[in-house]
């Protein structure tokens, strides 16, 4: 499978499972490291959360790993070794679906495009809107349309200055 089918597979392995736990898929990662070999980092979250800060419980984390990794044992999705880490977003969480998105409307965001964008690739400012078929973020003190389709990589930027 080419690596762009091999994340959809796993993407569509992982979601009911973490459903099943009351938890979302915000990113998957299938990544070469050095020494370490491949490695495969599943990222999830809470679907419904009581405060901002709220993240999934170790306890949690490790039984979608175990089963993760069963499931991953019996349908062969990733080829040859490889080492799974199921862990929380944290706190510069990416940003992947649309919904991702929307959840964090009025956040500082972290935005890169594969595509110029009015003479830039990297936009950092706060997501003013989140619908349709893209993002507005707040540049230099104006707002940037960015469609879905431009965006190669994105995440919130925790702004460690207003939490003084």
């Amino acid at each position: 499978m080419a690596r762009s089918e091999t994340l959809d597979r796993l993407w569509e392995l992982v979601d009911p499972l973490a459903a099943g736990e009351g938890l979302e898929v915000v990113d998957i990662e299938l990544r070469h490291e050095g020494r370490s070999g491949r490695v495969l980092r599943v990222y999830l979250d809470r679907l419904e959360k009581r405060h901002e800060d709220e993240v999934p419980g170790v306890d949690e984390l490790s039984r979608v790993s175990r089963e993760l990794s069963d499931i991953l044992d019996v349908y062969d999705v990733v080829e040859g070794s490889y080492t799974l880490e199921v862990s929380s977003p944290g706190i510069n969480r990416p940003l992947r679906k649309p919904e991702h998105f929307a959840r964090c409307v009025g956040q500082r965001v972290r935005v890169h495009t594969g595509e110029m964008i009015g003479g830039r690739r990297k936009f950092l400012g706060p997501l003013h809107d989140a619908a349709g078929d893209g993002v507005v973020v707040l540049q230099d003190g104006r707002e940037v349309f960015i469609p879905f389709g431009l965006i190669v990589k994105a995440n919130v930027e925790y702004d460690w200055a207003s939490s003084r």
